[in-house]
């Protein structure tokens, strides 16, 4: 074990580079151990026998708790074993106990770098450039490569949902909604996954829309359309204009509750789902919401 290039004993002195530094290249798995643990002697022959497997992958890092206390106490190491994954310098997974051979692998494959995060920067750079055809195909190859990586499955959702014309939105909704269906079932409460349903909702609401010039006039002649002026705000969210979207979309809650089975207040919340809690915006319209509804 000691000869393995994938493990290493870490100390205090070299905690930070072999550990904190490293992990912005590579996951860094930290066992927090000591001698006399017997649940200790059991997890480690696993986590070395994956080390070796996945090759560098991800490193394994093990710190004798009985030597390096001050360690233990400012990760906050309670009991033994205790293992936490650093990634980009930040804990990002843990757990304590022996765990089940599939329950570790499955927390080190979120964060082992694979073949589809190189697939999802090239697309990146090709959206980027205009070039979101190529940036589609690219991800859809990748996707089915590794149909299991969220990742891959939220950069597909994203360009898809990013259309820099309205041929074809049904259609690209469509294969979103699918894509957005495919991920694990502990991802469904992730930011990035709200986020993205509240985008395919807002398409959904102008795919067969009229452009927003026609809708400005179109409420201009009738103040009282409020469909007119839904769909308005929907194109609003999706160009960055959130402040008038959202001004529109309360207007119609103060107007008319049973719009849309009270679609209004709905798509209101998912552009607070979009924006997420720390945009500026969010904590105003949900008050005045809040103010609206009472």
């Amino acid at each position: 074990m000691a000869d393995s290039p994938f493990i290493a004993d870490v100390t205090q002195s070299d905690f930070a580079a072999r550990v904190v530094e490293k992990s912005h290249e590579v996951p860094v798995l930290v066992d927090f151990w000591a001698a006399w643990c017997g649940p200790c002697q059991m997890l480690m022959p696993v986590l070395a026998r994956l080390a070796g497997e996945y090759q560098g992958k991800f490193l394994l890092a093990k710190v004798n708790t009985d030597v390096e206390q001050a360690l233990a106490l400012e990760y906050g190491v309670r009991s033994l074993p205790t293992v936490k994954l650093f990634r980009h310098g930040q804990v990002v997974g843990e757990f304590m106990g022996v765990q089940p051979e599939s329950a570790i692998r499955t927390l080190i494959d979120r964060f082992v770098p694979r073949e589809a995060d190189s697939v999802i920067e090239r697309a990146d750079a090709l959206a980027a450039q205009g070039r979101t055809r190529e940036g589609l195909a690219l991800l859809r190859a990748g996707l089915s490569g590794d149909p299991q990586y969220a990742p891959i499955r939220f950069a597909l959702a994203r360009l898809l949902l990013t259309p820099d014309d309205a041929a074809g939105l049904s259609a690209r909704i469509e294969e979103a909604e699918q894509v957005l269906g495919g991920l694990p079932l502990d991802r469904a409460s992730d930011p990035e996954t709200i986020g993205l349903r509240a985008r395919l909702d807002l398409l959904r609401a102008v795919a067969d829309a009229p452009t927003p010039a026609e809708l400005e006039k179109t409420l201009a002649d009738d103040p009282g359309n409020q469909d007119a002026r839904y769909r308005l705000s929907a194109w609003r969210v999706l160009s960055g204009d959130y402040e008038q979207a959202m001004e529109g979309l309360l207007e119609i809650v103060r107007r008319d509750r049973t719009f849309r089975d009270d679609g209004a207040r709905k798509t209101l919340v998912s552009v607070f789902n979009l924006l997420g809690q720390q945009h500026p915006l969010v904590p105003k319209y949900r008050a005045r919401l809040s103010s609206a509804l009472n």
